[in-house]
């Protein structure tokens, strides 16, 4: 990519908060800040990444479109691990990691299967692509000020992942690879955790403040049980427990269950942000 180009995604991804345009409108899409090498300036590329069964990790690959070179920003990182990951939804420091033997083998391969064109990728350079770890090192930054629209942010992110989610399941054809089960599971795992501390802290903040919204708050809460059983069922066709057993999950199974996980998280989103997010923005930070 162009000078221009990248910095046109750029502007895209932090205007949209990590909404883009033609060709990645539906990628999955950061931006990566590394120091540079030799100069110690600060460069961001914008990247499309893999996820992980850890939350705080995911994957690039310094692919450089088939190059023969690494791209600089895999240079600047060997030289200064410590990088800045922007995934629209939230910014946070992370350390670079190169993983070495069969660990990277493992994830190169889950990259492949995913998309083929990694392969072809590293048959161009002529060299073994590299693959990189961005662990977290800490909390993100804070988002922005007003409450409610931290929350939409949260939830426009959810949104953009259960999409790409469902696109690639109905994509495969019910054979689920070892990435696609993780992005699945991934998905699960975030839902789990966001609606876990919804529960845990805003919601009881909002029925205190607001006794008039007892109806809603009981309404949401529901809707978060019935969440927690769809994901539940979504882990167990996808053999979560024992995934040496996951490629026998029923092949239409797995993208019904997806189609219905969307559809009512989509639907739940909607009631909460309807309800909450005026309130939330008017309340002080």
């Amino acid at each position: 990519m162009t000078l221009d180009f990248n910095q046109h995604v750029i502007d895209q991804f932090r205007a949209g908060q990590g909404r883009v345009g033609p060709p990645f409108e539906n990628a999955r899409l950061l931006l990566l800040t590394t120091t540079g090498a030799r100069t110690g300036d600060r460069h961001t590329t914008p990247l499309g990444y893999l996820l992980d069964e850890e939350p705080d990790r995911l994957y690039v690959i310094p692919s450089a479109g088939g190059s023969p070179r690494h791209p600089a920003w895999f240079h600047n990182l060997r030289k200064n691990p410590l990088v800045t990951v922007e995934t629209g939804a939230f910014t946070y420091e992370a350390r670079a990691r190169v993983l070495q033997g069969r660990e990277r083998e493992r994830i190169f391969a889950r990259a492949v299967e995913s998309d083929p064109g990694w392969q072809r990728y590293e048959d161009a350079s002529g060299r073994t692509l590299p693959v990189v770890a961005l662990e977290s090192e800490g909390p993100p930054a804070p988002g922005p000020a007003r409450p409610g629209d931290a929350l939409k942010l949260i939830h426009d992110a959810m949104r953009r992942e259960l999409a790409i989610v469902r696109r690639e399941v109905a994509e495969s054809g019910g054979t689920l690879g070892a990435q696609l089960r993780v992005n699945c599971l991934a998905v699960c795992q975030g839902l789990g955790h966001h609606h876990r501390m919804e529960d845990a802290h805003l919601f009881p903040r909002v029925g205190e403040q607001y006794p008039e919204l007892a109806d809603v708050m009981a309404r949401l809460r529901r809707e978060h049980e019935e969440i927690a059983r769809l994901l539940e069922e979504l882990r167990r066709l996808l053999g979560a427990e024992h995934a040496e057993h996951a490629e026998h999950a029923d092949r239409a199974a797995v993208p019904a269950e997806v189609d219905r996980l969307t559809a009512q998280v989509e639907a739940h989103l909607d009631y909460e942000e309807e309800n909450l997010i005026p309130l939330l923005n008017a309340a002080a930070p």
